[in-house]
């Protein structure tokens, strides 16, 4: 299979780590984007076998953005994909939230696949082809307390997804992937999954009974941006065992 390349947000850790080695599965030459974590960035260069290229770039700051995109755009070609996974939580009240909250919140959920987007996009449609996953939350439809910030950054890059798959196609198709509940080291210490009780109590809300695998999500991922969904975009994938149905 001939070597292609696709750019990860916050492809280092966690979800985005499995979705980048998925793609190093898929043929791709991945540009794993990251914002601090060295130790983690160097462990996933490491498993993805010379495949994976970690990227120091915060894609809350402008100048990060487009100096690291000129640099994987030189080295690498035009992306075939493109995941805006990166996402951080300031979870308070809402009168409570501060405008650094705010603004950090939609910065690096919102404003951030916008730059990496607008950024990339163009060579991507030059090329003539591509796909772009924008991974969302459940809280985008259904809404949570003290999240008032996240749940408006996630809801926005939803209707972003639908808006630029309007614009896009037919070259390049755009859709969201929305994880459930899915066993990383962030969810189960923010939801208190260590917590037998919890987790009893979050798995009555789940028909499939289990807690999602990072492996769930980068199964949808391989779906979204292969032939097998050549006609699906604008659409929201969400994978979470049936706990939003």
């Amino acid at each position: 299979m001939a070597q292609r390349t696709a750019v990860v947000s916050g492809g280092t850790r966690g979800i985005g780590l499995a979705l980048s080695l998925r793609l190093v599965a898929l043929g791709h030459r991945v540009y794993a984007l990251y914002q601090g974590d060295k130790a983690a960035a160097e462990e996933a260069a490491e498993r993805g076998g010379g495949l994976i290229e970690p990227v120091r770039i915060d894609v809350g700051v402008p100048l990060a953005v487009t100096e690291g995109c000129a640099r994987i755009l030189a080295e690498g070609g035009a992306p075939e994909v493109l995941v805006n996974n990166a996402g951080i939580n300031r979870d308070r009240p809402f009168l409570d939230l501060t405008e650094e909250d705010w603004e950090q919140v939609l910065a690096v959920n919102l404003t951030g696949p916008y730059r990496l987007t607008r950024a990339l996009a163009p060579a991507m449609l030059a090329a003539g082809r591509g796909c772009i996953v924008n991974v969302g939350a459940t809280t985008a439809i259904r809404p949570r307390k003290n999240g008032a910030n996240y749940c408006a950054a996630k809801a926005g890059l939803l209707q972003l997804t639908r808006c630029l798959a309007l614009e896009f196609a037919p070259k390049v198709r755009v859709n969201a992937l929305i994880p459930g509940f899915t066993d990383t080291p962030e969810v189960t210490e923010r939801y208190g999954l260590s917590d037998p009780d919890r987790r009893a109590e979050i798995l009555r809300t789940i028909p499939s009974q289990r807690i999602g695998t990072a492996q769930d999500i980068a199964d949808a991922l391989e779906f979204l941006v292969t032939a097998k969904s050549s006609y699906v975009t604008g659409q929201q994938l969400i994978v979470d065992g049936g706990n939003f149905m």
